[in-house]
C-alpha cells in the first residue's frame, strides 16, 4: 500500500526560505529528490520577490543543467507567486533529481514550499 507523507524541502533550515543566491545555470539547489525508485516527490514552489524590480525566477527541473528542463516566471516586486504547483520528480537506484532555482539579480528571491513524499 502507498502512503505519503508531507516534509519539507531538502535546503530549506527548519521550513524557512531558500534565498536563490544564483543568477545564472546552475541554479541555488532547492530540493533533492529521493534516490529510491520506489518514491515520487510531488513538489510545491513559492517565490518571493524583495527587490524594487521585478525578477525572472527560472526552475532547473531534475537535472544538473537547465537545457529542456527550465521553467521561467516573472514576479513583481513584492509579490509572492505559485512557481511548481505539485510537480512529480522520481529518481533511481543511482540518481537523485534534483530542482534548482536562479534569478535575474542574486539574493532577492525567496523560495518556500513542501514536498509530498508518496511511496509505493
Amino acid at each position: 500500500m502507498a502512503s505519503m507523507e508531507k516534509i519539507q524541502l531538502s535546503e530549506s533550515t527548519d521550513g524557512r526560505g531558500i534565498s536563490v543566491a544564483a543568477n545564472s545555470s546552475p541554479g541555488t539547489t532547492i530540493h533533492t529528490g529521493s534516490s529510491t525508485a520506489t518514491t515520487v516527490h510531488s513538489v510545491y514552489l513559492y517565490a518571493s520577490n524583495f527587490n524594487t524590480t521585478a525578477e525572472t525566477v527560472v526552475v532547473e527541473w531534475g537535472g544538473v543543467t537547465e537545457a529542456g528542463d527550465a521553467y521561467a516566471t516573472v514576479v513583481q516586486p513584492n509579490e509572492t507567486v505559485l512557481l511548481v504547483p505539485g510537480w512529480l520528480i522520481q529518481g533511481n537506484a543511482s540518481v537523485a533529481l534534483i530542482v534548482k532555482a536562479h534569478s535575474t539579480t542574486a539574493s532577492k528571491v525567496n523560495i518556500v514550499g513542501y514536498v509530498h513524499e508518496i511511496t509505493a
